[in-house]
């Protein structure tokens, strides 16, 4: 067996993924990318050497229609094998569709997730399912559906690694492109394109192509070479930008804007608090809390810890709730609102220079902000009206601002004069 180095078959873009699943980092790993990013190759190798490493452990590769698995995943393995010189090792086999490691008896499993509950019927002679990987995840119904398999297959192993892969569908309300925004510690989100692979690779027809369409409709290329989520043109927010904030950039910041958009039945009640910069007209998500029928005591609480300094503007539809916030000190006020406050307050949002979220103290708003889109038609045409739906956040977002667009600020929050 010809001696292979790792540095050959992981491409760098690569290497510090690598060593995060070495070190059992994460349980699940997130790769999105366009075309030739090497995102299918890379886990195939992973998968190989992870079998390597354990002798116990087995694989269970998924795409949504097993009719694909032989030309795609089956294959990939199989070159993954092939490149790092152990052939010899491993038997094939069609029918069922599985590779078997020689020597131990492991096995990789492809199947079809057709029907999630017969994952239930797999059994193995040895060891357990240590990785699982779903190709083409944006094929699959929703997470509801890898979940029923992951519960199957896994069976309360805390051993096991979830591999997720696919092409970022363009809008950005695609179920795939929101799960992934969601930020878990055990979750680790990769993102590469084929401008991270060497190029020798790729091969020079694969290059040319991805250049002709480059110069020839410049926003599919940017969806399908480089991975992006470049949307259906109805996005209410194009200014978001969802990044950590950091505790140094919170200490600088010079006054904070408070809001409160409460709960009704099954809504939940939305507290933000952000941070403005004049300089750089921006506003930065810093802190929220969600929840579903708070009590006033809870809910007073919350305001507290969030809003530790200045007004908390809440809806003014409300009064009652804001009088009992009031009687438990906090220090609240109603929002005015016109008859198109909505609409000033969502422009005034959108002719910011960015709205800057973190998505580890800000979770719902940064996926409220990312999702929100106009209104459609019954022919899918997009209207120009706000939808009054998954926009909880964001009416905070607006209450905290409202006085700061528009310029009333100085009647209301002493402390903000200057900023006038």
């Amino acid at each position: 067996m010809d001696e292979v180095r790792l540095n050959e078959v992981i491409a760098p873009a690569y290497a510090p993924l690598h060593f995060d699943i070495k070190a059992m980092g994460h349980s699940e790993y997130w790769l999105k990318g366009g075309r030739g990013s090497g995102k299918s190759t890379f886990i195939a190798i992973e998968i190989v050497l992870g079998l390597l490493r354990d002798p116990m452990a087995n694989a269970i590769v998924y795409r949504k229609v097993a009719n694909t698995l032989r030309d795609s995943v089956y294959a990939q393995i199989n070159w993954a094998i092939d490149r790092l010189g152990l052939g010899a090792y491993f038997k094939r086999g069609l029918s069922p569709l599985e590779i078997v490691y020689a020597p131990t008896g492991q096995r990789i499993v492809f199947r079809g997730a057709d029907d999630p509950v017969k994952s239930k019927s797999i059994k193995l002679e040895r060891g357990f399912f240590k990785f699982l990987w779903f190709e083409e995840l944006t094929e699959f119904r929703g997470m509801d559906a890898v979940y029923v398999i992951k519960q199957s297959v896994i069976r309360g192993s805390d051993r096991a690694f979830t591999f997720y892969s696919y092409n970022p569908p363009r809008t950005r309300q695609n179920w795939t492109n929101a799960e992934a925004m969601l930020v878990k510690p055990d979750r680790l989100v990769h993102h590469s394109t084929y401008l991270d692979m060497p190029e020798s690779w790729l091969g020079a027809a694969f290059l040319t192509e991805a250049q002709t369409l480059k110069q020839t409709n410049e926003r599919a290329y940017a969806h399908a070479y480089l991975g992006e989520v470049t949307g259906s043109g109805g996005h209410v927010f194009d200014n978001v930008e969802i990044r950590e904030i950091s505790d140094g950039e919170i200490a600088v910041f010079d006054y904070f804007l408070n809001g409160l958009d409460f709960g009704f039945a099954v809504d939940p009640c939305a507290l933000v608090r952000a941070a403005y910069s004049k300089r750089e007209r921006a506003l930065f998500l810093v802190d929220e809390f969600f929840a579903v029928r708070a009590s006033n005591d809870a809910l007073a609480r919350q305001c507290a810890r969030v809003c530790p300094t200045g007004v908390i503007v809440c809806d003014s539809a409300d009064p009652r709730t804001i009088a009992e916030l009031r009687e438990r000190g906090v220090f609240c006020a109603g929002a005015k609102k016109g008859s198109d406050s909505v609409r000033f307050l969502i422009n005034w949002l959108q002719d910011l220079a960015a709205i800057v979220i973190d998505p580890v103290r800000c979770p719902n708003a940064a996926r409220e902000f990312a999702l929100y889109e106009y209104a459609v038609d019954k022919y899918g045409n997009f209207m120009a009206d706000f939808p009054d739906k998954d926009n909880h956040a964001i009416d905070a977002v607006r209450y905290a601002v409202s006085e700061l667009a528009e310029n009333r600020l100085a009647k209301t929050a002493p402390e903000l004069r200057r900023y006038l």
